[in-house]
Formats: C-alpha cells, sequence, structure tokens
C-alpha cells in the first residue's frame, strides 16, 4: 500500500509520454481526439460551402413529389409519389438483385467448383476456361454484353417466343402469369409456415440423433415433402384460392402478368456469372484442404461418393469456404451500384442519380446511399460471421 501512494505522489505529466502505461492511453485518445475534429471541421467547412451557394442542409426534398417513372417496381409507385417512395423502391430493387445473385452464384460457384476438380479432361479444361474468362472480364462489360444479348437477340412483344402457355420471352422483358391470391390463402400460408419451423426442429433432432446413434435420417427427402406437399395439401382443402393473372399482348406490349425487364435479368445474370468464378476457385481450394485420407477411409467403410462429398468432405471445406465467401457477397452487393449503366432502378439510380439531379441535394443524397451500402454490407458480415461460427470445429 506504502508502494502506491509513493507512486501516486511520485506521478509527473512526463510519465504521459515516457512511461509505455501512460502513453499507450495518451496516444489513443489524441488520435480519437484527432479524427473527431478532423470530421468537424469537414462538417463546418461543407455548411459554409452550401450556404456560399445559397443551398440548405436538409431532408425535407424527401417528402417532395418525385415526378419520374421507375420500370421495375416489387412494390406500387407512381411518379407522384415522394422521393422516399422513390428511394425504397430503389432500395428494393437493390436487395433483390442483391439476394438473388448470390444464391445464384453460389449455386454456380459450388457446381463449377466441385467440377474444377473432376478427373474428365474435357470437362476440367471447360470450367477452367470458364473461370479464367469470366473472372478477368470486368464485370461492368459482362453487365452490357448480357444486356445487349437480351435485348438485340431477342424479338419484339408481337412475336416474342412462348416456350409455354402464358410465358413470353420479349426484347421487352420476360413475361409469366401471376398469382392471384384469395382470402383462403392464409391457410396455406400458415401450413406452409409451420412446415419450415417444423423441419428445422426435425433436422436438428435428427443430426444429434444421428451423432449419438449413427442412425441416418433422409431430412432432405423428408424436407422437401413437408415444406412441398403440405401446403399443396392445405391448397385443395382450402379449395384452391388462388388463380393466375395471364400477360395478353395489347397494342405494343403485354399487359396483365409479372415481368422482369432485360435490364434486371441481365445486371442478375452477370453479377451471378462473374461472382461464381471466384466462389468455383474459393470453394475449389476448400474441398482441397480435406485430407484426402479421409475420402479413402470413407470409400473402405463402404460410404458412396454423394454421400462421402455431402456429409464428411463439404462440412469440413465449409469452414475454409465461408470466410472468403463473405468477401464475395460483399462484392456483388456493391458491384450492384453497376446498374446504372443499363438503367435498372436501384438506389444509385433512385436517389443517387434522378433524386440528386432534381433537388441539388447532392451531399445528403450520397449520405444516404453510402449509409444504406454500409449497413446492407454489415448485416451480411454479421449473418456470415454468424454462420461461420455455427459451423466451427468444437473441442471435446
Amino acid at each position: 500500500m506504502a508502494a502506491i501512494e509513493q507512486d501516486s505522489e511520485s506521478f509527473s505529466l512526463g510519465q504521459l509520454w515516457s512511461d509505455k502505461r501512460y502513453r499507450a492511453v495518451v496516444m489513443q485518445i489524441l488520435v480519437t481526439a484527432g479524427v473527431f475534429l478532423f470530421v468537424a471541421f469537414l462538417a463546418v467547412n461543407a455548411v459554409q460551402n452550401l450556404e456560399a451557394l445559397g443551398k440548405t442542409f436538409g431532408f425535407e426534398f424527401l417528402w417532395e413529389p418525385a415526378s419520374y417513372d421507375i420500370s421495375q417496381s416489387f412494390i406500387p409507385y407512381d411518379s407522384r409519389d415522394p422521393h422516399i417512395r422513390a428511394a425504397v423502391v430503389g432500395l428494393l430493387n437493390t436487395i433483390v438483385i442483391a439476394v438473388a445473385g448470390c444464391i445464384f452464384a453460389t449455386v454456380l460457384g459450388f457446381i463449377f467448383g466441385v467440377l474444377r476438380l473432376s478427373h474428365n479432361w474435357l470437362i476440367n479444361k471447360i470450367v477452367y476456361c470458364y473461370v479464367e474468362f469470366t473472372r478477368n472480364v470486368p464485370v461492368l462489360v459482362q453487365i452490357l454484353l448480357w444486356h445487349g444479348i437480351i435485348v438485340h437477340t431477342l424479338n419484339p412483344p408481337r412475336t416474342a417466343i412462348a416456350p409455354v402457355e402464358g410465358v413470353f420471352l420479349s426484347n421487352r422483358g420476360f413475361y409469366v402469369p401471376r398469382p392471384v391470391f384469395e382470402s383462403g390463402m392464409w391457410l396455406v400460408g400458415a401450413i406452409f409456415l409451420a412446415a419450415v419451423v417444423g423441419m428445422i426442429v426435425f433436422s436438428r433432432w435428427a443430426k444429434k440423433h444421428q451423432e449419438a446413434t449413427g442412425q441416418i435420417y433422409p431430412v432432405f427427402s423428408i424436407g422437401v415433402a413437408a415444406i412441398l406437399g403440405l401446403p399443396l395439401i392445405a391448397f385443395f382443402i382450402a379449395g384452391m384460392p388462388a388463380t393466375l393473372e395471364y400477360p395478353e399482348l395489347k397494342g405494343f406490349n403485354f399487359q396483365g402478368g409479372m415481368v422482369l425487364k432485360p435490364e434486371f435479368t441481365a445486371l442478375w445474370f452477370a453479377l451471378s456469372v462473374y461472382t461464381s468464378a471466384f466462389i468455383a476457385e474459393i470453394v475449389r481450394a476448400g474441398i482441397q484442404s480435406v485430407s484426402h485420407g479421409q475420402t479413402e477411409a470413407a470409400f473402405a467403410l463402404g460410404v458412396k461418393p454423394n454421400w462421402t462429398m455431402r456429409l464428411i468432405i463439404i462440412p469440413q471445406a465449409l469452414r475454409v469456404i465461408v470466410p472468403p465467401l463473405t468477401s464475395q457477397y460483399l462484392n456483388l452487393t456493391k458491384n450492384s451500384s453497376l446498374a446504372i449503366a443499363i438503367g435498372y432502378m436501384d438506389i444509385v439510380a433512385t436517389l443517387g442519380g434522378i433524386t440528386l439531379n432534381q433537388t441539388g441535394k447532392e451531399m445528403e443524397c450520397m449520405m444516404i446511399v453510402l449509409l444504406i451500402y454500409l449497413t446492407i454490407s454489415l448485416l451480411i458480415s454479421a449473418f456470415m460471421n454468424w454462420y461461420n461460427r455455427r459451423i466451427a470445429l468444437v473441442e471435446r
């Protein structure tokens, strides 16, 4: 106690720099203060410059009429709606293209990653050429290429291709029947959610049962049967409370049904194909990181090749695949901002494009766009980090 009192009494200001215990704290405080001062300087300088230009900083413009149309909208939208409604439409378009792209890119990447390890010389070289060509061509060039292919190779609406009844492929979009739900559809939805929750619980129980006894249940087959079969039975019991609205050619274009615009299709396909090349290499590296002795041991025990890949190789490879896979999902999401090049109305084209030009609120619009992409990226990282922890090896 006396030594501590002596140290406190002998403290001097010189120790803030000479003593490493205090120096680390002081440096952190100084750096933090410097960052805040720099940000404050930029903010004050920006406000002064805006005032000199006769502009004010604020977000009231979001409630003014947007006065522009959006071709692809997943929620009702009219040009008389405010800018904030247009921003929401653009945000939904961004989220849809990001989610759809990540799913399709993952499927393609896993397929090509496994085929990349094929002992068949022809398949191996074809996939190799696909990966090298796709990942070395800039993604913007691929977006423009696929958009040009769709627009210039497909027929106009009057001579659209109809592969099946009610489905039309034209250079103005892909038209399919739109489901129209009636009042009894809530029962089908409730059964579907119950089936999904039940299969999650069953899959966890089956995994614990397998670890305890070694008995394997066909979880995938049972899950598909339950998730698809039970809602289908409920659909017929409820009297088929849904109809289809078919697209019809009226004038120079189709009316009714659902449509995927060429811009959406081209962007989705280009981003998915481009990202799948990187995912394929990640999957290949992950599979190769698993010792080949485990494959030989599984074959020696009589395990089928597809079960060996699904139950032994892939679960271990995921621990190597998931961290770099997160970066590819983030890259795909941020690359979706290139949609403005082909006129797909995402958050950059709406809030960061037309709204910005109409209102002159450059700083406010770009701040919102920045925060939106930052939030989406952090959510993706948080989800993938959670999944990575979930599949991590547990020491026993």
